[in-house]
């Protein structure tokens, strides 16, 4: 077998090898990606069993696809994790490579959970719908600050047939002018973009059983469901619910020593859509739900409104993941809450979970 220790870079990627049944270490750098591409067909045409290890990067998705295609088995690290194991000061390239080979002939590489490629598709659907509506976002703002220049405060009502009729009424400067027409026109463009983007991700989430389960929950629409299964892979790989919450960076930083113990913001680790999504659908949770209101009120006076939307954010993704993980839809997740104690609070944490 030959085993060779990747440090990717978009431009070029550094690799050291070793074949196990000669003894022979090689090391070079590779351009991308006609050079990387040559050598990695080589290894394949000459039917020798190939194991990559790499550092979780971004730009590689090309390479991934290169080495399933010519079935060479690939090995994803946690950089963090990788970058940890590292004893000395001294950081290169060439280094880097070998240090991830020698974690990989030690068997202690930290591989972590990799997406398949259709999940992995999906993650665009979502990404590029959320960016879609972000740039709505920034086009609506604009045009409502023209409106306010002008005298007409309008807010919701600016959208409306009167409010943009009144909005195209007013006479501007020319470049204002000009200003105005784009902005309107981009609006008009991206309306039935996102409108199209918002039913592909309905007809994602229809076809997703465990998605399904999860609409059930108030607040919980199509498109959290469907990203809270999508970046979560798959429940089993969490323990307990405490873990989902470090998962997707809703846990506070902690820097504690001896008797003294200090608690910072949310680590904001993980998937940020997601993070942003669960705090939105947990809003909508607190208006419909009057248990769910109560706490909410009661930690915003005690910590301030912007904690207590992380709060119950937070006790939204546990609650989705004992949902899912247990395979019970909301009706069924209230009868066991009323029979026995919430496994939100009675199960322990007692192992650390695989990436």
């Amino acid at each position: 077998m030959i085993i060779i220790g990747v440090d990717f870079h978009p431009e070029f990627q550094q690799i050291a090898s070793l074949d196990t049944d000669t003894g022979e270490l090689q090391e070079g750098r590779l351009v991308h990606r006609e050079e990387a591409e040559k050598f990695y067909r080589t290894l394949a045409a000459a039917g020798q069993k190939v194991r990559v290890g790499m550092e979780a990067s971004g730009y590689a998705r090309w390479f991934e696809r290169l080495l399933a295609e010519l079935q060479l088995e690939l090995w994803i690290g946690d950089a963090a994790e990788i970058q940890s194991k590292r004893a000395r000061k001294q950081k290169t390239d060439r280094q880097d490579a070998q240090h991830i080979l020698k974690l990989m002939l030690k068997d202690d590489f930290p591989r972590i959970w990799v997406a398949s490629w259709e999940n992995r598709d999906l993650r665009q659907l979502l990404w590029h719908r959320h960016r879609m509506v972000q740039t709505r976002t920034r086009i609506m703002n604009q045009l409502q600050a023209v409106a306010l220049n002008e005298g007409l405060r309008s807010k919701k009502r600016l959208w409306r047939a009167g409010g943009r009729q009144q909005l195209e009424s007013f006479r501007l400067a020319p470049w204002a002018s000009r200003r105005r027409h784009d902005l309107l026109q981009l609006l008009d463009r991206l309306n039935p973009t996102i409108a199209e983007l918002n039913q592909a991700i309905e007809q994602e989430a229809e076809k997703c059983p465990e998605a399904r389960r999860l609409m059930t929950h108030p607040g919980v629409g199509a498109l959290t469901a469907l990203a809270f299964v999508l970046i979560i892979g798959n429940a089993e790989r969490f323990p307990c619910g405490k873990q989902i919450a470090s998962y997707l960076g809703l846990v506070p930083l902690e820097k504690s020593s001896g008797n003294r113990r200090r608690l910072g913001h949310i680590t904001k680790q993980g998937n940020s859509l997601v993070r942003f999504l669960l705090v939105e659908a947990a809003q909508v949770t607190v208006r419909s739900l009057p248990e769910w209101r109560s706490r909410y009120f009661h930690l915003m006076v005690r910590r301030g409104r912007k904690t207590a939307k992380v709060a119950m954010a937070r006790r939204l993704a546990i609650r989705l993941y004992w949902m899912w993980r247990q395979g019970w839809d909301y009706q069924q997740w209230r009868s066991s809450v009323r029979t026995q104690e919430s496994p939100e609070i009675a199960m322990v944490c007692t192992r650390t979970p695989s990436n």
